[in-house]
């Protein structure tokens, strides 16, 4: 049955093929997310388990859901905001989009669409995903059109309306300040009276009015501001902090934190990325030893560390780090991605294989993480089911051709039947399909 739905929503989705966004998968930044969404969600009567934020590489503000189970944040966004209540307040307003049934329409716009999605998308619908270069989060290639935005993720004024309500509802339910609601509309005020082609996406499939602002400020009008809250402060700074630190300039992020030896961890951390990208591997790794002492428990933070030196050539290292990342933190799959990284990197592809299969069992939507099971696969003579997951790596990113000619290799070498044998044959035919739709 599994197997079956995700080849209905994989057909059902939509790739359009001009400005690629990236979808960043970071651990520690989705860990930040989630703490943050879970008392909004919770308040929305949405599943805290199911309903995940995934993050786009985009300079622009926008937010979006496409389903009821994943809520879309650009970057640019997140990184402009100011406060955790002004995200709160973004989540709980596209949370009452799926609460409020206004995505009954998605699914037409989307099967009149003309493109078929790259499996990448609905793989990545399933769950959290693995994987950083050196740059950012390793991610998946989205291609979406900002036509084609306004179609799949437009809202009418009405919905905007219903949305506001209700999410100034799912916040004060939730007990955190209704303020930011209006920050973040403060954002975007007078956006309507500028070019479309200057406008921030959020304006176009969000569209403003003078009536939407004016209710939302009379509702919390006469409600007093209330002190943040310093667990959910931690998270927005740890989350944003971590995202400025991979996306801008290295430079920049010293400025901002300075040279000296930082104080708390999230300082320390934003410095170890860095001298990372700067490649100074000696100041990076003693960021993060710092960061460590400060939060020994904490699984990012030794994921991090892993990173860093995995991509330093250090492979012992890296494998200390992440075996202690994946013994705190033992059912996140990007962690167990990274573990099996580093365990094929230091000459253990066995080990890798048991590993980055339960990642992707649990997960099947990381390129990085499936062509190290693909190398693995390899180097212990499994020739079938390195074909497999180098197709499931080539579906993710569109490359349908390729993904069938591996695909069917695999089906050739696999046992008939078997579930590999399924999975290639999965891939196989929407590979036809998306090919058709050409």
């Amino acid at each position: 049955m599994r197997r079956s739905l995700s080849l209905i929503v994989l057909l059902c989705l939509v790739a359009f093929p001009a400005r690629a966004q990236t979808m960043l998968r970071d651990g520690d930044i989705e860990n930040a997310l989630r703490a943050l969404a879970a008392p909004v969600l919770a308040a929305a009567g949405l599943s805290t388990s199911r309903t995940r934020i995934v993050v786009l590489q985009d300079r622009q503000m926008n937010a979006f859901v496409l389903d009821r189970e994943h809520i879309f944040l650009h970057s640019g966004l997140i990184l402009r905001l100011k406060t955790a209540e002004q995200l709160q307040s973004v989540i709980a307003h596209e949370a009452a989009h799926i609460a409020g049934g206004h995505l009954s329409r998605r699914l037409q716009n989307i099967r009149t669409a003309k493109n078929v999605a790259g499996i990448g998308i609905a793989l990545a619908m399933a769950a959290a995903a693995s994987g950083n270069d050196g740059n950012a989060a390793a991610g998946l290639a989205l291609g979406v059109r900002s036509s084609a935005e306004r179609v799949l993720f437009g809202h009418t004024r009405a919905e905007e309306s219903a949305a506001d309500a209700a999410g100034l509802a799912y916040l004060q339910r939730a007990g955190i300040s209704p303020h930011g609601y209006a920050d973040v509309l403060d954002l975007f005020k007078g956006q309507e009276l500028i070019s479309s082609a200057r406008q921030d996406p959020y304006s176009r499939t969000h569209p403003l009015s003078r009536d939407r602002l004016n209710a939302v400020n009379a509702k919390i009008g006469a409600l007093p501001r209330t002190a943040p809250d310093p667990t959910a402060a931690y998270w927005f700074a740890r989350a944003q902090g971590k995202l400025s630190a991979f996306l801008s300039a290295p430079s920049a992020t010293l400025r901002a934190t300075g040279t000296a030896p930082g104080r708390d961890e999230i300082t320390l951390l934003r410095q170890a990325v860095a001298y990372h990208r700067m490649a100074d591997a000696s100041r990076a790794r003693a960021a993060m030893d710092a960061a460590i002492a400060l939060r020994p428990q904490d699984a990012y933070l030794h994921e991090l560390k892993g990173q860093i030196l995995l991509e330093s050539r250090d492979a012992k290292g890296a494998l200390a780090a992440y075996t202690t990342a994946a013994r705190l933190a033992p059912r996140d799959t990007q962690v167990l991605a990274g573990l099996g990284r580093a365990q094929l990197a230091g000459g253990a592809p066995k080990s890798a294989i048991t590993t980055l299969e339960r990642a992707r069992a649990a997960d099947p939507s990381d390129p990085s993480a499936l062509r190290d099971l693909a190398s693995a696969y390899a180097q212990t003579g499994q020739a079938g089911l390195a074909s497999l997951a180098t197709s499931e790596r080539y579906a993710l990113s569109g490359r349908w051709k390729d993904a069938a000619i591996n695909a069917n290799r695999a089906a050739g070498l696999l046992p008939r039947g078997s579930s590999a044998w399924l999975r290639a044959q999965d891939v196989v035919s929407a590979a036809k399909t998306a090919q058709k739709r050409k």
